[in-house]
């Protein structure tokens, strides 16, 4: 990890694990989806471990006890999309955080959630934070989503900046492989659920504790 100041004009961050904080979101989908064949959700280490893989795109098999694995993950993302809706609040201090970023830089959001972008605008507006950013890219607003680098350029389009010149924010393995795709500088932040080793096996440019620390990393 790099101890540099970062110099970008444009900031594109992830949402969930990075500006909200969805743990309670996470236990919600495994309880609906779980119950839906007529299973218990198990151990929360498990519970977590599912959006873990969900992330990578890596197999279920060996969490979800014989249900099929096609139908588990789709009772799963339905129920998170839903589940988002009510379980997700924004991490302590973040919009003032967003609005102190917003004075100097341009801010964005891409979300691997695969809902319309005004179901985003709308949550961020309940949580007074969809002012800040002045585009959101969701999972379905590209053909491909995180680790491709089609939302972050995207963004960067619309933004009116080249990839370079943004830095990309998020919580998870695939934010930072997505940022070093799009040829964007990259921050790593621990509010999620990937441990700072895996992080830090992705060499991102910083790896910080919150998204709340990043004002004090930029020049």
């Amino acid at each position: 990890m790099k101890n540099n100041k970062i110099e970008a004009k444009a900031i594109i961050f992830d949402l969930d694990g990075t500006i909200v904080d969805s743990k309670e979101a996470y236990v919600e989908a495994a309880r609906v989806a779980f119950s839906a064949f007529a299973k218990v959700a198990v151990d929360l280490r498990t519970v977590m471990e599912i959006p873990r893989r969900f992330e990578q795109d890596l197999p279920l098999i060996d969490l979800i006890g014989g249900i099929n694995e096609k139908d588990f993950r789709s009772k799963y993302l339905k129920a998170y999309c839903e589940a988002t809706r009510t379980k997700t609040k924004p991490f302590p201090e973040i919009e003032i955080t967003l609005q102190t970023l917003s004075k100097k830089r341009k801010l964005a959001l891409a979300t691997r959630r695969r809902v319309p972008k005004t179901e985003i605008l709308n949550q961020l507006k309940e949580l007074h934070l969809a002012g800040y950013f002045l585009t959101v890219v969701t999972g379905i607003d590209t053909a491909n989503p995180k680790p491709s680098p089609e939302a972050l350029i995207q963004c960067s389009k619309t933004l009116n900046v080249q990839p370079h010149e943004c830095v990309a924010v998020g919580d998870s393995v695939i934010d930072v492989r997505a940022g070093k795709n799009a040829g964007a500088k990259t921050v790593a932040v621990l509010s999620g659920i990937f441990s700072f080793k895996e992080l830090e096996r992705e060499n991102p440019d910083l790896i910080l504790e919150s998204v709340t620390k990043l004002p004090d990393f930029l020049k």
